[in-house]
C-alpha cells in the first residue's frame, strides 16, 4: 500500500467481509444464511482484535477468509475448492485453496496441491476460467 493511506479498522474489517462475501457466493451455494452467520462472526471476532492491534487493520481480509474456511470445514467441509484441479481424472481428490500469505497483505487463494495461485481474496468467481 504504498503511497497510500492504511484503512481504518472499520474500513477494512467492512473491505474484507463484502471480498470473503463475493468469494462464498462465488460457488453459488455457500452464501447461505450459515454461512453469512459464520462470516459475521468472524469480523465480529476480528473487530476486536483491530482494536487491540489497529496496524493489524491491514490482513484482517485474508484472517477474515481464513476464519470463515475453519468454520466452513468443522461444519460442512473443504472449501473453497480448487477450481484449476476440479475434474482431472478419476484418482483426484477435491481439495481446498489456501490463503496466502497467513499474515500480510494482499491475500490471495492458492492451490494446495500446484502451489498455483488461483485469484485474488473475492475474486473467486473469475478463477478457473
Amino acid at each position: 500500500m504504498v503511497g497510500m493511506e492504511q484503512p481504518t479498522p472499520e474500513d477494512a474489517l467492512h473491505r474484507g467481509r463484502a471480498l470473503v462475501l463475493a468469494d462464498l457466493a462465488a460457488g453459488g451455494e455457500v452464501a447461505g444464511p450459515e454461512e453469512v452467520s459464520l462470516l459475521e462472526e468472524a469480523v465480529s471476532h476480528r473487530r476486536w482484535w483491530c482494536e487491540q492491534w489497529p496496524a493489524g487493520a491491514a490482513f484482517v481480509t485474508g484472517l477474515l477468509a481464513q476464519d470463515v474456511q475453519d468454520a466452513l470445514l468443522a461444519r460442512r467441509g473443504r472449501w473453497p475448492l480448487c477450481p484449476l484441479c476440479a475434474g482431472g481424472g478419476p484418482r483426484d481428490e477435491p481439495h481446498a485453496l489456501q490463503v496466502e500469505p497467513e499474515l500480510g497483505e494482499d491475500p490471495h487463494w492458492v492451490c494446495e496441491a500446484t502451489g498455483r495461485v488461483v485469484a485474488p481474496v473475492g475474486a473467486l468467481a473469475g478463477a478457473g476460467r
